[in-house]
């Protein structure tokens, strides 16, 4: 066969192929393409998520000074730019910090504003509503109540009244209701469980929008929560969980009818 034909006969063959492919599909055009080209990580989250490895492992603990910056850029054979950024990162996220005058950077541990900015932004994008927070709050609120009645000390009474003082002394909603997210926040520190004051913390600072809605509309909303409060008190003071149960129930359903009151829907969805 001579070359010319070896030629011409080539692109027959890529014709016959490209055909049968048009006959498999119906003759229609390709689709477009279902996944996008993957993308490389960039270096400094490698470097980032490698550190809070060690932090989460409890390799590096509380407290413990990191490397310098040139010693781990030479330990991870990167940039001491990337090292720069991956710390930036976790410094963001609270798992390190530079204490004041201090040249290099300590692991930490997240401070629960931290903790619950996250939670309360998950909550809000998960459109949660007010209704599903307050049911949240009447499982946990009584038994922390109750749990804190057996473990608080005298400076945890002390704290209490000092806050539930304030409150009565407070005129302006916002910072009244930052009062009474103290006030369940002190009872948590009471009960002694990490996991407890952890939520608590996040569920007071998402239902603290409506709540300051609540005490500005609702004229008898700040007896009834003074009144609880002092309730909640008495029964710490005396040990006795159930008294300090009963009240924080009844304290927690007030929440409720003072949102019914306040022409707030319980289905109503939490915002930041």
């Amino acid at each position: 066969m001579s070359t010319r034909t070896k030629n011409v006969s080539r692109p027959k063959a890529r014709r016959g192929v490209a055909a049968a492919a048009d006959q498999e599909s119906g003759g229609l055009a390709a689709p477009a393409s279902l996944f996008e080209p993957v993308e490389r990580e960039p270096a400094y989250t490698r470097v980032s998520a490698a550190i809070e490895a060690k932090i989460l492992s409890r390799v590096l603990k509380d407290g413990d000074p990191l490397p310098p910056e040139l010693d781990l850029a030479q330990q991870f054979r990167v940039h001491r730019s990337t090292v720069r950024e991956a710390l930036r990162q976790l410094e963001s996220a609270g798992l390190v910090m530079r204490p004041q005058g201090a040249k290099r950077l300590i692991v930490s541990r997240p401070h629960a504003d931290k903790v619950a900015s996250g939670m309360r932004q998950a909550l809000v994008l998960h459109e949660v509503s007010f209704v599903e927070v307050w049911e949240a709050m009447m499982v946990i609120e009584p038994e922390v109540a109750a749990m804190a009645a057996t473990r608080r000390t005298p400076g945890d009474i002390d704290t209490l009244v000092r806050v539930s003082q304030a409150f009565i002394a407070e005129p302006r909603a916002d910072v009244a209701v930052e009062l009474v997210a103290g006030f369940f926040e002190q009872i948590g520190v009471c009960a002694r469980n990490k996991v407890l004051m952890l939520a608590k913390h996040s569920l007071a600072q998402v239902l603290a929008p409506s709540l300051a809605l609540m005490v500005d509309r609702v004229p008898q909303a700040r007896s009834r929560i003074v009144a609880a409060q002092q309730k909640i008190i008495a029964a710490l003071q005396n040990r006795d969980a159930e008294e300090a149960r009963k009240w924080m129930a009844k304290h927690v359903r007030d929440f409720k009818r003072g949102y019914e009151v306040a022409g707030i829907a319980p289905d109503a969805l939490v915002s930041i």
